[in-house]
């Protein structure tokens, strides 16, 4: 399949996935499933690329494709995996969907089903690194290729272990109300935000020579800005100045709310 059939392909199937989505969501009054829906995604169309890749190669997911394919599905089905459990099974909605519920009234599931969509497109915008990656015609890996790796595992076991650190201080009824602070959200607000952006370089470094190349710096500049302007750090601060107050302005004074840092005094 060519690289424009993929991506034809992979718009049609996001539009689909999203459409169930948001029949779950209208079900179980939950529209956090499209978090895990997006984050999901990402590896499935990773996966679906190597499987359709045209390539004179055998077919091997030891190969160099095949490994692309691996890094962004392991770390997709991770974050996947991760989200389901904390905010869809046994959850009640998170607050960030309950004020968008509120704030649409009548037009809510409207507003959903758009906004599902849009995260849809968001997967094939995300997952376009994945794809020009796996184009460059080589089997083997790089030096630049294993710097890529290099960057992916830091990445990825940063946003592993500040995923557990919060999930392990939430999960005591003792901190109810209360602020994390423990391991890395002492020099960081966001270090989960922080290292999933440091996750997109890899793909940065892994399509290095790709006459498409610049495509992939598409992913860390529209993770930043979403971070920073749309459905990251403002949505969650609000929330967490409603629930936590002073607790949480204080937080804010003394500690980075992205790249992790001593904290001040």
């Amino acid at each position: 399949m060519s690289p424009t059939s993929q991506i034809i392909v992979a718009v049609a199937m996001m539009f689909v996935i999203m459409l169930l989505v948001w029949v779950i969501q209208r079900v179980t009054q939950n529209a956090g499933i499209s978090d895990v829906a997006w984050a999901g995604n990402l590896g499935l169309l990773a996966l679906f690329y190597w499987a359709t890749l045209e390539t004179d190669a055998p077919k091997s997911l030891l190969a160099r494709p095949g490994i692309i394919a691996l890094l962004a599905a392991g770390w997709s089905f991770r974050l996947a995996i991760f989200l389901f459990f904390n905010r869809v099974w046994g959850q009640s909605e998170d607050g960030r969907y309950q004020t968008l519920r509120r704030n649409q009234g009548p037009r809510a599931q409207t507003f959903f089903l758009g906004l599902f969509q849009l995260q849809g497109l968001l997967d094939v915008c995300f997952s376009l690194p994945f794809l020009i990656a796996m184009l460059i015609p080589r089997q083997t890996l790089s030096d630049l290729d294993h710097f890529g790796i290099a960057i992916w595992l830091v990445a990825v076991l940063g946003e592993t272990i500040s995923d557990w650190q919060l999930a392990r201080f939430r999960s005591r009824p003792e901190n109810r109300g209360q602020t994390c602070r423990k391991g890395l959200w002492k020099y960081s607000r966001h270090p989960n935000y922080f290292f999933e952006w440091l996750h997109w370089w890899a793909y940065v470094c892994l399509a290095a020579g790709s006459e498409f190349w610049m495509i992939t710096l598409l992913a860390p500049s529209l993770m930043i800005y979403l971070i920073f302007r749309v459905s990251g750090i403002p949505l969650n601060e609000s929330q967490a100045l409603l629930s936590r107050g002073n607790d949480y302005r204080d937080y804010q004074r003394t500690t980075n709310a992205f790249y992790p840092w001593f904290p001040s005094l």
